[in-house]
C-alpha cells in the first residue's frame, strides 16, 4: 500500500484565513434562518442575528485589516494573505452573503409572516386610516425629536454617527434648486411600530419619509434614501502594552481607565469602514455622498429591503407560540434542589461531598452559581467572596450579593474587566458602585485582558478555613446563562482552593507569576502544557499506545497549537475538534491532517463552553475553563483551565462530547478545502439535535 506523504506543516495553504473562516461561520448561521423546518419567528430570530453578526464583522475584522493595511500593507499572514487580498475577499464574501439575507426576508420570510397574519405592509400600500394613525404618531412622537441638518456653504457635511440609520433628503424648492439634508433617524424611537387591532408593524423610517410634508411644508419636491456608515473597531485596542508609550516608562495609576474612556472617545469618530444604502439610491447622489464621506466606492454595499437586520430583533410579536420553539425551561441541579434557599451550611456541605459540574442552560443558574455567591453574602461563617467580572447582565443579582456580603462586613474582591469589548462603559460603572458599596475593586492587569471565570468563597468551618470555587466557561450573567451553552464546576478541591488563592492575589495584587499547580493559567503555563499534552498523544501513538484528542471550543487560530496538531495527526493519533466559529486549522487533508475532524454545532443556544480531552494511553484526562485555542487567548489574556479530577464529572463530560459528535441535524462537518457542509439524518437514522438531548435528559 502506498503511503501518503506528509504535506509541510508550515506552508501558507495549510491554513485557512482566519476572517475567511469567521464568514464561514456567518454562513452556517445564515443556514439556520433559510432553514424551513424551523419555527418561523425563530428563523425571523436568526435573520436578525445575522445582520449583528454583519456589523460587528465590519466594526472588528474589516476594521482591524483597514488599519493594517495602513501600517502594514505588504505584510502577509501566516495564511499568505495580505491586508489588501484580505479585504477584497472579505468584502466579496460579505457582499454575497448580504444579499442572500435581503433576498431570503423579501422573498421568504417576509411572505410567510403575512400568511400567519403579521404584516409588514410598505406605506405605500397601507389604507387612509393607518396613515392618518401613523402620521398623527410622527406629529406627536416623533417630529419634535428630528434635527434636519442641511449641507451647503453656510453649512459642512454632518458627522454620521456609527449605525445611526440615516435619511438623505433631497427637498426641491419653490425657485427650483434642490438642497441636501440628513436626517438621523432617532434610536430612542422603535423602529417597528405597531399599527392597532394587530394590523402590522412599519418601519420608523417609512413613517419619516412619508410625512416629511409636516417638516418641509415649503417644498416642491421630497425625495428620501435611506444610508447607513460602519465606523471600525480597532482589531486590538486594548493592548496594554501600549500604555509605556502612552504614559512613559512608570506607569500612572489607573491609566487603564483613562485608555479605556480614550478608546471610546475613539470608536465615535474612527474612521468609516462600509457605507450601506438602499438599492434605489440615486448614483449621482451616491457619488456625491462617497465623495462627502471621503471613503472609496468599494466600500459601499447596496441594500435590497431594509437596512439593518439586526434590528429585526426588536420585532415584538405578542403571542404565537405556535410560530416559536417551545420554551426552555432550566431544572434544577439534582444534587441542589431539595436545598432550602436559606440553607447555606446545608449548601456547603453538599460541596464537599463531590465536585458539582453545572451545564447551562440546562442546569438553572439562579439555583446553582447565583445561589452559591447568596449563600456566601448572608452566611456568617463566610469570612471573604472574590470574583472575576467580564460581563454581567443590567440588573445583576450577583452584583446585589456582593453589595449585600461587603454591607455585612464581609471582604468583597472583584476584579472588573473594563476592556470586555462593547461593554467598557457598564463594566466602569458596575465597578464603581461596587467601591461605593465597599467592595475593593480591580480593573483588570496591566498589558493583559482578564477572562478568567472564576468566583471564590472563603469559609470558617469546625475544621478550619476552607475555599469553596466556582471555575467555568461562561461570565457571571444571568441573561446569557439562559441563552448560551456553557460549564463550570462547583468543587472545594484544596490544590484548586490553593491556586485560586493564588490567581486571585496575582490579579489584584500585582504580584509575580504565581506557582500553579492544578490550574492552566495563560498567558503563564497554558501554552506549555497544552502542547506538552498534544505531544504526550503524538508519542504514545508512535509507541503503539491508545490515543486521541477531542475538545470543544469556540475558535481555533493560534498556529503553533495548529501546527502541533498537524504533527499528532502525522504520527497517527485520531483527532476529532467541535469548533463552534472560526477555525484556520484544515481538516482530512491527505498528508497533513487525514485523521483530523472538524464540525460545528450551532442551533438555538450559543455554544460556548471548552472541553478538552486527551487520551492518556487509556487514561483519559478531561480540561474544562475560559480559553480557546487562540494566540490571543494564550498569550495576551488572563486564562485558566481545570484539570478534572471528579470520575463523575469525567464520565458526564465524556457522554456531553459522544452527543455532541452524534449530533445529525445542526452539525455542520469541514471539508478539506475549509467549506461546510450540514450533516442529515440517514434514512435509517434517528434524528439527533444535542441541545434538544441536553434539555431533555440533564438533571
Amino acid at each position: 500500500m502506498d503511503t501518503v506523504p506528509l504535506l509541510d506543516v508550515d506552508a501558507p495553504n495549510a491554513y485557512i484565513n482566519r476572517e475567511l473562516s469567521w464568514l464561514a461561520f456567518a454562513r452556517r448561521v445564515l443556514e439556520i434562518a433559510e432553514d424551513e423546518t424551523q419555527p418561523l419567528l425563530e428563523r425571523i430570530k436568526f435573520a436578525g442575528i445575522m445582520g449583528m453578526i454583519f456589523d460587528e464583522f465590519v466594526m472588528k475584522r474589516l476594521g482591524g485589516l483597514h488599519e493594517k493595511l495602513k501600517k502594514q500593507p505588504g505584510s502577509a499572514g501566516y495564511d499568505g494573505l495580505r491586508p489588501c487580498e484580505e479585504l477584497e475577499l472579505c468584502r466579496d464574501e460579505l457582499q454575497r452573503q448580504a444579499g442572500i439575507l435581503s433576498n431570503l426576508f423579501e422573498d421568504v420570510l417576509r411572505p410567510a409572516l403575512t400568511r400567519e397574519g403579521i404584516f409588514l405592509p410598505a406605506y405605500e400600500s397601507l389604507g387612509s386610516e393607518d396613515k392618518e394613525f401613523l402620521q398623527k404618531y410622527f406629529e406627536e412622537s416623533v417630529l419634535p425629536i428630528l434635527t434636519p441638518l442641511a449641507v451647503d456653504a453656510a453649512h459642512p457635511f454632518p458627522f454620521i454617527s456609527n449605525l445611526s440609520l440615516n435619511l438623505a433628503v433631497v427637498i426641491t424648492k419653490a425657485d427650483g434648486r434642490n438642497r441636501f439634508v440628513r436626517l438621523k433617524v432617532p434610536a430612542n424611537r422603535k423602529r417597528w411600530v405597531a399599527l392597532p387591532e394587530n394590523r402590522g408593524f412599519v418601519r420608523l423610517e417609512e413613517i419619516i419619509a412619508n410625512n416629511l410634508h409636516l417638516l418641509f411644508p415649503r417644498a416642491t419636491s421630497i425625495a428620501t434614501s435611506c444610508f447607513r456608515v460602519t465606523r471600525g473597531a480597532k482589531d486590538n485596542p486594548w493592548d496594554r502594552a501600549r500604555l509605556d508609550d502612552q504614559v512613559g516608562e512608570e506607569l500612572v495609576p489607573g491609566s487603564i481607565i483613562g485608555m479605556v474612556t480614550a478608546e471610546l472617545n475613539y470608536r465615535k469618530f474612527a474612521g468609516i469602514v462600509n457605507l450601506e444604502v438602499d438599492e434605489s439610491f440615486p448614483d449621482e447622489l451616491l457619488a456625491w455622498l462617497v465623495e462627502q464621506l471621503a471613503i472609496d466606492s468599494s466600500q459601499v454595499m447596496k441594500i435590497r429591503g431594509m437596512l439593518s437586520y439586526g434590528d429585526l430583533l426588536e420585532l415584538k410579536v405578542e403571542g404565537r407560540s405556535e410560530l416559536r420553539d417551545m420554551p426552555h425551561i432550566p431544572v434544577q441541579h439534582f444534587r441542589l434542589k431539595k436545598i432550602h434557599p436559606l440553607d447555606s451550611d446545608t449548601f456547603f456541605a453538599e460541596i464537599k461531598k463531590n465536585d458539582i459540574l453545572i451545564h447551562l442552560p440546562y442546569h438553572d443558574f439562579d439555583s446553582s452559581v447565583l445561589r452559591l455567591l447568596q449563600h456566601a453574602a448572608i452566611d456568617p461563617k463566610v469570612l471573604a467572596i472574590k470574583l472575576t467580572i467580564y460581563r454581567t447582565s443590567s440588573q445583576s443579582p450577583i452584583i446585589k450579593a456582593l453589595m449585600e456580603a461587603s454591607a455585612r462586613g464581609k471582604q468583597v474582591a472583584v476584579l472588573v474587566e473594563i476592556t470586555a469589548r462593547f461593554d467598557e462603559e457598564p463594566n466602569i460603572a458596575w465597578g464603581k458602585k461596587l467601591e461605593q458599596g465597599g467592595a475593593h475593586v480591580v480593573y483588570g492587569v496591566e498589558r493583559l485582558k482578564t477572562h478568567v471565570k472564576l468566583a471564590m468563597v472563603v469559609r470558617e468551618e469546625s475544621g478550619g478555613i476552607q475555599r469553596y470555587v466556582h471555575i467555568g466557561t461562561g461570565n457571571y450573567h444571568t441573561g446569557t446563562a439562559r441563552l448560551y451553552g456553557d460549564l463550570g464546576i462547583i468543587s472545594c478541591n484544596q490544590q484548586l482552593g490553593e491556586d485560586a488563592s493564588r490567581l486571585f492575589n496575582e490579579l489584584t495584587g500585582a504580584l509575580a507569576a504565581q506557582e500553579y499547580n492544578l490550574l492552566l493559567v495563560a498567558p503563564h503555563n497554558m501554552r506549555e502544557r497544552f502542547t506538552a499534552l498534544i505531544r504526550q498523544e503524538a508519542e504514545n501513538a508512535k509507541a503503539g499506545k491508545t490515543s486521541g484528542i477531542r475538545a470543544k471550543l469556540n475558535q481555533l487560530q493560534d498556529r503553533g497549537i495548529i501546527r502541533e496538531l498537524y504533527l499528532a495527526s502525522q504520527a497517527g493519533v485520531p483527532i476529532s475538534l467541535n469548533v463552534r466559529g472560526l477555525c484556520s486549522l484544515r481538516a482530512g487533508v491527505p498528508g497533513l491532517s487525514e485523521t483530523i475532524r472538524v464540525f460545528s454545532i450551532l442551533g438555538r443556544f450559543l455554544e460556548h463552553s471548552r472541553i478538552y480531552r486527551f487520551e492518556n494511553a487509556g487514561d483519559p484526562q478531561f480540561l474544562l475553563g475560559s480559553a480557546d485555542w487562540m494566540k490571543r487567548n494564550l498569550d495576551r489574556r488572563m486564562e485558566t483551565i481545570v484539570p478534572v479530577s471528579s470520575p463523575g464529572i469525567k464520565a458526564e463530560l465524556e457522554e456531553i462530547l459522544s452527543v455532541y459528535e452524534r449530533d445529525n441535524t445542526f452539525s455542520w462537518d469541514m471539508l478539506p478545502d475549509g467549506r461546510y457542509v450540514r450533516r442529515k439524518p440517514a434514512v435509517d437514522e434517528e434524528p439527533l439535535t444535542a441541545q434538544k438531548h441536553f434539555a431533555l435528559f440533564t438533571r
